[in-house]
């Protein structure tokens, strides 16, 4: 039997667009029991109770650079879900091939997180980065019911200063969550004969107009060129390609590890 928040919990994940199998390995929830729900259960409505850190006015972190590389990374591959009594859980997947970027994840939950601490959920492929807070849904209003390609996502005034702040960390959390650095190559004719050329790309992909918006958006105030792919006639990638451009991501971001 399970009380009524851990069902609320795995109805909640799934609303987010989490397929039942992936809830129910992160939850250890049966599939059939998240059916079952699904079918049978209407989630109760969730009061939201004022934070007991920020009142009724949610204040800045304290640490405003690793603040913006996680509103980054959060975007793409974060999610916030009810939990016990009136707390939060913030999880943050982060793919198993990027070691690094699970460490830096998990250190900027830490520092973020009012009580310090993250504790990690292996899942197949990748690892949750998972904290329990009552102040998460402060710190990140864009938290909400649906997908997040499907609704707006806009910053908060003052989460718009500290993006101003802190740029690079912002569009390394970006990356770190939805993009990449990659090797192209092409060919070109050189004294007659052809020779293969290579050069280092970043793409960032994204549904989402909003959040693609404040990748671009934050580009252009760092003076980073990009281009928009399309996909069937749908922008989708964002492509940085010149080569100062791409030295100056270099000198910022870096590839994943």
């Amino acid at each position: 039997m399970y009380d009524i928040g851990t069902r609320e919990r795995a109805l909640e994940l799934v609303a987010q667009g989490r397929s039942v199998n992936s809830v129910s390995k992160e939850t250890g929830i049966s599939c059939a029991a998240i059916r079952s729900w699904l079918k049978r259960i209407t989630p109760l409505p969730r009061t939201r109770h004022q934070c007991s850190i920020c009142g009724p006015t949610a204040e800045p972190p304290a640490d405003r650079a690793a603040y913006s590389y996680l509103l980054g990374l959060y975007p793409g591959d974060g999610c916030i879900s009810p939990g016990r009594k009136s707390g939060y859980f913030l999880r943050i997947a982060c793919a198993d091939s990027w070691p690094g970027l699970i460490a830096a994840c998990a250190a900027a939950v830490e520092v973020i997180n009012p009580n310090g601490k993250s504790y990690r959920v292996q899942a197949v492929g990748y690892t949750s980065i998972v904290a329990y807070s009552q102040h998460w849904p402060c710190l990140f209003p864009q938290h909400g019911p649906g997908k997040k390609h499907e609704r707006a996502i806009v910053l908060q005034p003052w989460q718009q200063e500290i993006v101003d702040g802190h740029p690079w960390e912002f569009i390394r959390g970006l990356i770190h969550s939805d993009g990449c650095r990659v090797t192209n190559w092409t060919t070109r004719m050189v004294g007659g004969e052809r020779k293969r050329y290579e050069y280092p790309r970043y793409f960032f992909t994204n549904v989402s107009a909003d959040i693609r918006r404040l990748y671009t958006d934050t580009l252009d105030k760092l003076g980073v060129a990009w281009t928009i792919c399309t996909r069937d006639g749908t922008p989708y990638n964002i492509s940085v390609a010149r080569k100062t451009s791409v030295a100056l991501m270099d000198a910022h971001v870096g590839p994943k590890h």
